[in-house]
């Protein structure tokens, strides 16, 4: 029962980001009317939830998630891209972004983030490029990590370590590395070999270029996906103010580049 459960949980994660119309609900207009369902914007969830589907024991549930094989599938506000389709493709990234909208989020999430220019970026964490970029194979970059790297010193239980931040580099800086899916290697005794740590449970299927961007960037993309935008301002990892730049010029640049773009609140 656990692992059907657990399974279930997976494909509903997955189906939740779009709404089976005919087969899954026996009354669209129900369906409707509990979440804003644009049905002018078809989407494709591709193999990966009717595979799951598949692994469940016999139950109830397989039966009806089973019944959604043929869709049709469309663009809900159900759903919301948590850093984009990450569980595919590197997190916060131009891909994971896209992928999410094409398989029927209604709305996508930039977790804002500050460079050291004060350029605003999406990250879910200000710090967390050692393990979500290839920041640590750029020697000139790595070289400005809070924490540079540190092998794992297996014999005495001490894992590798690597703290690069946002705000450890310029904009024009971030812009040239490459998102990777998030995760590292604690046993590395190389860079190469910290790096090598996608969890079991994530693919590098889709993790060959993952394209940063800032959150300007995020919200054109948005825009002209028509989809819903749901920023989060993050917490600051540094001390602020950083450099003059207090938490409420942080929160009023955010705001600002909506009205720039002439996004409605």
């Amino acid at each position: 029962m656990a692992r059907n459960n657990k399974t279930a949980l997976g494909v509903l994660a997955i189906l939740g980001s779009v709404v089976c119309l005919s087969a899954c609900n026996s009354n669209d207009s129900d369906s409707a009317s509990t979440t804003d369902v644009n049905k002018s914007v078809s989407a494709q969830v591709g193999p990966r939830p009717l595979f799951l589907v598949d692994q469940m024991q016999e139950s109830e549930l397989k039966t009806q998630l089973a019944q959604c094989e043929s869709g049709p599938f469309y663009r809900t506000d159900f759903s919301i891209g948590h850093r984009g389709a990450s569980m595919q493709f590197p997190e916060h990234t131009k891909e994971a972004y896209q992928a999410a909208i094409d398989s029927g989020a209604g709305i996508v999430e930039c977790d804002v983030t500050f460079t050291n220019d004060k350029a605003l970026v999406c990250r879910h964490s200000q710090c967390d490029l050692a393990t979500t970029t290839n920041i640590l194979a750029i020697p000139e970059l790595a070289n400005k990590c809070s924490v540079p790297f540190t092998p794992a010193d297996v014999a005495n239980g001490v894992s590798a370590t690597a703290t690069c931040c946002t705000s450890d580099i310029s904009l024009a800086e971030f812009k040239t590395l490459t998102g990777k899916m998030d995760g590292f290697n604690p046993n590395a005794t190389t860079v190469a070999e910290f790096m090598d740590g996608t969890p079991s449970w994530r693919t590098d299927l889709y993790a060959g270029s993952g394209t940063l961007m800032t959150h300007a960037e995020s919200i054109e993309l948005f825009k002209s996906a028509g989809v819903k935008m749901t920023p989060e301002l993050k917490s600051a990892s540094v001390s602020m103010p950083f450099d003059g730049f207090s938490q409420q010029d942080y929160a009023q640049k955010m705001l600002d580049e909506y009205t720039a773009a002439g996004v409605d609140a």
